[in-house]
Formats: structure tokens, sequence, C-alpha cells
């Protein structure tokens, strides 16, 4: 086989190699691509925009590095030899300059970006928010509503167009809070208190998930995340009130424990300022909050 018959090859399965991708891909959803919340869209266009602005650089490397290659092979005599080229003032200043130009744009879009998307920074909106704290435990998900005085497992509802203000922490190894087609990622850590603040566009359902390898059940650790309307989230919020569970510091202790089962639950009230000594058992008597829990002084800070 002679070395052009090699090259159309090569060229073939390349050619395949991409249809295939292409086509196992047409029906594929990937959430961070399809967003239902103003932080998921605009994470999802800086995504695009420097993945667009990278190939700026990636497509002529690999069409240069075939073309030379090509170009220079063994057999094409016709080939000019230009070792001078290496000092050419036009060449250096293309291959120097257009990355740095790049490298400067990308500087200035994740310095503004970093600001605009920051988790710790609450989205304007005259809607009043939900609050809503988040523990990641062993092998599933708690998540507390202190204004509403209810608490679910491994279930998370709120109203469309509504801020989302999440508080974050763990009892069990770090882990990280994440619903894709909303925004991205917070950790989830012992004796810290993290915050990431969303907001859904339309109503839905989104898949939840932890975004960081936290032990055997890492697999299992992903929940519901409902969007609906603000009479729906009433009305289920009056429901979940009428469960018979209560969150008491008995239920939680079980609650910690690893299990491969792990459905939803509902719990109407429960341990006061529960999420704060969750925190508070990973601090030092010295450390621990006086007076006003972490919540409320995030709360009435904003």
């Amino acid at each position: 086989m002679n070395k052009k018959s090699k090259i159309v090859i090569f060229a073939l399965l390349s050619i395949a190699a991409l249809g295939a991708t292409v086509f196992l891909l047409r029906d594929s959803n990937i959430a961070v691509l399809d967003p239902k919340g103003v932080i998921a869209q605009k994470e999802r266009d800086l995504i695009v925009f420097t993945t667009l602005l990278g190939l700026l650089i990636v497509v002529p490397v690999f069409a240069l590095t075939f073309g030379i290659a090509w170009k220079y092979r063994e057999s094409n005599a016709k080939a000019k030899y230009t070792p001078d080229w290496d000092r050419n003032i036009l060449a250096e200043t293309i291959w120097w300059g257009i990355p740095t130009i790049i490298i400067v744009v990308l500087s200035v879009i994740t310095w503004n970006s970093s600001h605009e998307l920051d988790p710790f920074k609450h989205l304007a909106s005259d809607v009043k928010p939900i609050n809503v704290q988040v523990i990641a435990l062993e092998s599933r998900w708690l998540f507390i509503y202190p204004e509403q005085r209810i608490a679910t497992v491994n279930y998370l509802q709120f109203p469309e167009k509504t801020p989302i203000n999440f508080h974050v922490t763990a009892d069990a190894a770090m882990n990280s809070f994440w619903i894709p087609q909303l925004g991205g990622q917070i950790y989830a850590m012992a004796g810290m208190s993290t915050q990431l603040h969303l907001m859904a566009d339309e109503p839905g359902i989104f898949r939840g998930s932890s975004a960081n390898l936290s032990g055997p059940q890492f697999s299992k650790m992903s929940f519901v995340a409902k969007s609906s309307s603000e009479s729906d989230f009433r009305k289920w919020v009056n429901g979940v009130k009428q469960s018979p569970q209560q969150l008491d510091m008995n239920e939680y202790a079980k609650l910690i424990k690893s299990s491969t089962n792990n459905p939803v639950a509902y719990y109407a009230g429960g341990e006061h300022k529960l999420y704060d000594k969750v925190i508070g058992k990973y601090m030092g008597p010295e450390q621990e909050m006086q007076g006003m829990s972490m919540y409320e002084m995030d709360h009435h800070a904003n």
C-alpha cells in the first residue's frame, strides 16, 4: 500500500469517526448546554464563546500540521526548502500575536464573569427569594426550608422566576451540590457554610447530583429539583406540612448513616436550627455562633 492510499484511508476513517460521533450525540441531552435558568444561560454562553475562541488557535494549528506534513512529505520533490523562515517577522508576529490577543480577551472575560457569576452574589429580582439549607450526607441530600418549617430528602421544589438562596454544608466527606440546568456547582464541606444563588426561568423537572467523588455512594447522590408555579409551590408546602414525620435528632441520626436505599422523604417541622448545629459539631466552643445563627446573619445582611 503506497503513502497516498494510506492518507486517503486515514482521511476516510477520520470522517467516519466524526460522523459516528455526531450520530451518537444527535439526541443526547447535555444538561449544561440546555439551560433553564439565568445563571446557567450565562454559563452556557461563556462555554460556547470560549470554545469558539479557542478554535481560532486549534483549527489553524491542526490544519497547518496536516498541510505541512503533506507538502513536505518525503516523496514530494517539488517542496521548496526554506530554512531562513525561522526568523520571519510576519510569521513570528502571527503565531505570537494572535494567541496573545486571545489570552488578553479571555483574561477580561474571566475577570468580568468571575464577578458576575460569583455564587455568593444574590440575584437581583423584585420577587422575594426562597431560602433553602442544604446538607450533604453520606448517601443523600437533605433540604431544609427554614421559613416554611419543612424538610425533604432527595427532593427539592421551588417556584419559577424566584431567586433561590442556597446555604450549603456537609455532615460527611466533602461533596459538591449541582443542578446543571440551573447553574454551576458549589462545594459542601463539613464545618463550613457556602452559598449558591440560582433561579429557574420556567417550570420543569431537573436532575441534581453530586459533582465530587465522595465515597462508595457517590453514584447514588442524585436528587430531583422541580420548578413550579407559585401556587403549586404553596400547595406542595402545605402538603408536606401534613407529613407525620418530624426531623428531630433521632430521625437525623438515621439519615446520616450510609445507605443504598435513599427514597424521597418529607418532614413537617423538626429540630430548631439543625443546619447551624450540624456546622457547630465540627467547630470548637470558641468558634461557635453566639446568638444569631449563620443563616440569620446572612438573611439580615441582605
